[in-house]
């Protein structure tokens, strides 16, 4: 234990007197929390639109108004060419295409229905997607409006109406930053779990440290131990960072219990040490441990369900997620946070990433005494 006791002194010393190290503990995550979840917003404004009125009517233009007023759309060109209309698309100064006709509101009084053409740049699949369901929204119920104000005795000819009520659970204002923080906190323990430990032991390697441990009394496991542990505290200590950000930037408070999301926390903790740990058995060098890890956390971050749902997957994708231990996180951090869940309803996957953490720690064991 005195062994154990001197090299974590040390390696926490060595630590705290690097600044590029505290930086990448302390500094990084806080701006990454305070930043990233206003740009990882799926709400789309500011679409440019093209309108084409052929019509010029009353209709038209209040439809127009209607579209720009909603706060998502700019007109950025209204003109009666469809050719140059396509042109504004095609130099990415517009996104949509409305085509109203000549015909518009002859058609909307007389007939009780009109055409709309709408045509949509969808090189962004995400915005073109969202824009056009906007717009589309926009135009019903702009069409409802018109309905209303023909209905001349409503008391003797009725329009069937039918109501809907409806709840937000867990996230009530539907804010999307709610969703996002708790899954950003994971990222960054992932990053200093993983990342750092592989960096930092392999600095080891790099120096001759290892060689010199090897030639001595210090059992290989207190030398690993050594390694781990200050990465683990350190790990802990940001994510409380990163939840007081979370507490004070976006008013983001827990339902469920902390204790429950430092239990999975602390488990994660050393599945994703070990990680790092058999990063550092692979590579010779930092470099080569910074390129294993982001190739690493590239898969992790886009196979986790962060940005995108998993049940939206196609079934290859799924099945390759179950291997992902940050999924398995940002699952539970966010059913703890944004519904309440307890320890019960979270033991599979407490249980899934402790197996993690066995099999990548053995692993890395294993392989490190075939290396050293």
């Amino acid at each position: 234990m005195r062994t154990l006791r001197f090299l974590l002194q040390k390696e926490f010393r060595q630590i705290f007197r690097d600044p590029s190290i505290l930086r990448l503990i302390f500094v990084m995550p806080a701006i990454q929390l305070i930043v990233l979840p206003w740009a990882a917003d799926y709400e789309i404004r500011n679409i440019k639109l093209a309108v084409i009125d052929h019509d010029h009517s009353s209709y038209s233009r209040n439809l127009v108004n209607k579209v720009t007023a909603s706060g998502y759309f700019s007109l950025t060109d209204y003109t009666g060419s469809y050719q140059e209309a396509l042109s504004e698309i095609e130099h990415d100064r517009a996104d949509i295409i409305l085509e109203i006709p000549a015909s518009f509101e002859k058609n909307l009084v007389k007939e009780s229905e009109a055409a709309l053409f709408m045509a949509v740049n969808a090189i962004n699949g995400v915005k073109a997607g969202l824009g056009s369901s906007y717009l589309r929204s926009i135009i019903q119920d702009y069409n409802k409006e018109v309905r209303t104000e023909w209905i001349q005795f409503p008391r003797f000819s009725p329009e069937t109406k039918i109501e809907i009520t409806s709840s937000n659970w867990f996230n009530p204002l539907m804010n999307y930053k709610v969703f996002m923080v708790p899954g950003m906190l994971v990222l960054l323990l992932t990053m200093v779990g993983a990342n750092l430990t592989a960096i930092n032991i392999v600095r080891e390697k790099e120096i001759g440290t290892i060689e010199q441990i090897n030639v001595t009394p210090v059992k290989k496991a207190h030398f690993i131990l050594g390694k781990l542990i200050p990465f683990w505290v350190l790990g802990l200590v940001v994510f409380t960072i990163g939840f007081l950000i979370a507490r004070l930037f976006y008013g983001i408070v827990p339902f469920g219990s902390m204790l429950t999301i430092y239990v999975f926390a602390a488990v994660y903790l050393l599945a994703v040490l070990g990680l790092g740990l058999l990063i550092s058995t692979y590579a010779d060098s930092q470099q080569q441990a910074m390129l294993i890890s982001f190739f690493l956390m590239m898969i992790f971050v886009l196979m986790s369900g962060l940005y995108t749902s998993i049940d939206s997957m196609p079934d290859w994708a799924k099945a390759v997620t179950k291997a992902n231990p940050v999924s398995y996180f940002i699952q539970v951090v966010r059913m703890v946070v944004l519904k309440g869940s307890g320890l019960s309803d979270i033991k599979y996957q407490l249980l899934t990433i402790g197996g993690f953490a066995v099999l990548l720690n053995s692993w890395a064991i294993l392989n490190y005494h075939k290396r050293s």
